[in-house]
């Protein structure tokens, strides 16, 4: 009696092995997913979305640790910070500084990085003497700016050695002081921009160039038409990073100015949050303050990177 073997036919051999794959249990992938995945999620939980929820639901309380009888105000805190004066220099003080800080090393950076991207040691040199300040503390750099700006500082004998009239202090005076220390931070952040620039610049394929060349585009031509449409992930990254960055200025004014000159002249929300929180102790308020921080730069930073976002789309 002999036995006869199934044929199975090829045509139907790979759909059968298909729906085998897809009837592969997904557990096992989930769990391997899940061991790489929680760790990461518990930590940011614990140290940022914890954090936050306890800051916003302190921001509708009057919580002070020197006065124990906490008590739920709802949105007073809040209809107090639209009417505080205060807080509504310091929110133009951060406008300010914000303005200056995302255009300044962002326009900067750009030529730094065009000059920069060549081959050669001493470019590659050039671009970590560059890089050095993003590296460094915002204290120690705080306190070298400090150092340097004041009435005998080495800018004020460089200025006078030239014949140049030199203000009695660039930190001391009310109208200098927030701008020297929107300069003193687009100093330290330019270094990250030309890096971003220049791993752009180092994207675009060399070819397009040639080809505008052959086509008769002059260097400018070929900047306006090649090179900065192909730069818009890279100035979208360092134009978000920036504004976030200058948004939350704190290590700076606290160093070089302590708010001051004078009453809030450099004062920003940051630096006005701690005031409020852990000198005052109104840590309530400071909630509240903290809150509308974040929702201001949520908002900004969204919608700054929803239109930059598009203008990447449309090339």
């Amino acid at each position: 009696m002999s036995v006869r073997t199934p044929v199975v036919d090829a045509a139907v051999d790979p759909p059968v092995r298909r729906a085998r794959r897809r009837r592969e249990p997904l557990l096992p992938k989930l769990t391997h997913a899940a061991v790489f995945a929680v760790p990461g999620l518990l930590i940011y939980a614990a140290f940022v979305l914890v954090p936050m929820g306890i800051n916003i639901a302190n921001s509708f309380t009057n919580l002070n640790p020197f006065k124990p009888a906490t008590a739920w105000v709802g949105l007073d805190n809040y209809v107090d910070l639209v009417q505080d004066d205060s807080f509504l220099l310091t929110l133009g003080n951060t406008a300010i500084l914000t303005a200056i800080v995302t255009v300044l090393p962002n326009v900067a950076g750009l030529l730094i990085a065009l000059l920069l991207d060549r081959r050669g040691w001493v470019y590659n040199a050039l671009r970590g003497v560059f890089f050095v300040p993003v590296v460094l503390s915002s204290v120690v750099v705080s306190v070298i700016w400090q150092a340097i700006l004041t009435d005998e500082g080495l800018l004020n004998r460089g200025l006078r050695a030239l014949g140049v009239d030199a203000p009695p202090g660039w930190l001391s005076d009310p109208d200098l002081a927030l701008y020297s220390i929107a300069f003193i931070i687009s100093w330290q952040v330019l270094g990250f921009c030309v890096v971003v620039y220049l791993a752009g610049l180092q994207g675009i394929p060399q070819e397009l160039h040639e080809s505008a060349m052959i086509d008769g585009a002059g260097a400018l031509a070929r900047l306006r038409h090649v090179t900065w449409p192909l730069l818009a992930p890279a100035v979208t990254i360092n134009t978000v990073m920036l504004m976030i960055t200058a948004f939350k200025a704190y290590d700076h004014v606290q160093v070089i100015t302590n708010g001051g000159p004078g009453v809030g002249t450099t004062a920003t929300i940051a630096f006005d949050i701690v005031g409020t929180s852990f000198v005052k102790n109104q840590v309530g308020y400071g909630a509240a303050m903290a809150t509308a921080m974040l929702a201001i730069i949520a908002v900004l930073s969204g919608s700054v990177l929803k239109v930059l976002q598009r203008r990447e789309v449309n090339l």
